[in-house]
């Protein structure tokens, strides 16, 4: 029988969707969390949806972007980032409405766009991908806390 033989590019790029969609999840409960607290909701429970998970790990294929936009200054990087994440959020926003299962529906506020982004949101995706660039980008640690 042969051994299956997983490449390290896979296991790096599965490591890093599954780091991002839980970074997305954490994210998002606490962002809606926090929209409890303007509705005087003091339980301040979070919410979120099992299909944000493969959403916010998607966030793992835009490494090698973050790499080349390196030596950008942070407006730029952080507005490509927003516009990107604004993109991918329509896009995905638009495939899951066709089978009715769409989490969020912004038709409600003001500044959305088919209800599926809010423009509001920009300076949220802009800082959501820095963070994403920052836990995708840092270099790994140089051994354990004994070698210290």
């Amino acid at each position: 029988m042969k051994k299956l033989i997983i490449p390290l590019p896979f296991l790096i790029t599965l490591k890093n969707f599954i780091k991002c969609g839980v970074i997305g999840w954490c994210m998002e409960i606490l962002f809606t969390a926090l929209g409890a607290i303007r509705r005087r909701e003091l339980p301040l429970m979070g919410q979120t949806s099992p299909l944000m998970f493969p959403i916010y790990g998607s966030a793992a294929f835009f490494r090698p972007v973050f790499f080349l936009l390196q030596r950008c200054h942070v407006l730029v990087r952080g507005t490509i980032y927003a516009l990107s994440i604004f993109a991918a959020e329509y896009a995905s926003g638009r495939l899951l409405s066709k089978y009715d299962i769409c989490p969020w529906n912004y038709s409600r506020n003001r500044w959305h766009v088919n209800g599926l982004i809010r423009l509001d949101f920009f300076p949220f995706w802009f800082l959501a991908g820095l963070l994403f660039e920052r836990q995708l980008t840092a270099k790994p640690s140089s051994g354990s806390c004994a070698e210290h």
